[in-house]
């Protein structure tokens, strides 16, 4: 089973030249129970869908989000995580609402949730500049150097980019939206599909997927 990730702490990440996270071993448990191999694949997000469909890997899974308009082109499993869409900012920073990102310069990571939420926002065409990042990741570097002033994201990475660094970040009061996220497959994968939700919601009711989750979460996050 060829895993699709990218740079997206702490679902799916590379720390120390080992692919670790929440999604990661997921993934792994699943595989086990499956019975074969599991490999994790470097993929620019922003190409996923092409990845997939070119056979370069079988599932996309590191915090991809359901949407109506993926839904087309990508086959979901049942959702697994929520999560929202969040304003992460500099500790210094007074910007606490959506509309307070007008006339700012906001990172989003290409092709993401985030992105797409802050296109939708009225504020969007406010913007100084949306700028895009190849991952969100690099936006945070950028946020910690002033070159942009916030960047709209998933909440799961931004506390954990504030968990990891406190005195330099902070996410801000309003929100944007709630989301799901789930594992992608190409769309006539449905048998595959069938049988990792099967086996997720096993690790669900056997306490495995809780025990995953508290330890990169301290609480039992997975949705089932």
């Amino acid at each position: 089973l060829i895993v699709g990730y990218t740079e997206y702490p702490p679902l799916g990440f590379t720390e120390n030249g080992v692919t670790t996270g929440f999604d990661i071993d997921i993934a792994k448990e699943v595989a086990k129970r499956l019975d074969i191999d599991v490999e994790f694949q470097y993929i620019d997000w922003d190409s996923k869908v092409l990845e997939l469909n070119n056979k370069n890997i079988d599932v996309i899974w590191n915090g991809l989000t359901i949407t109506e308009e993926r839904k087309e082109e990508i086959l979901f499993s049942k959702p697994y995580f929520d999560n929202r869409i969040v304003i992460l900012t500099l500790t210094s920073s007074d910007i606490d609402t959506i509309a307070a990102l007008s006339g700012l310069k906001v990172g989003v990571e290409l092709k993401s949730s985030g992105q797409d939420a802050l296109e939708k926002n009225a504020v969007f065409s406010q913007l100084d500049e949306m700028v895009k990042f190849t991952s969100v990741t690099e936006a945070t570097l950028a946020l910690k150097s002033g070159a942009i002033d916030a960047i709209v994201a998933d909440e799961i990475f931004a506390r954990y980019a504030v968990s990891k660094d406190a005195s330099n970040y902070r996410i801000a009061k309003e929100v944007f939206n709630s989301e799901n996220y789930g594992i992608g497959f190409r769309l006539e994968d449905v048998a595959l599909r069938d049988k990792i939700d099967e086996i997720i919601d096993d690790i669900a009711s056997d306490g495995t997927g809780s025990t995953i989750s508290l330890k990169w979460f301290g609480e039992d996050l997975l949705l089932r």
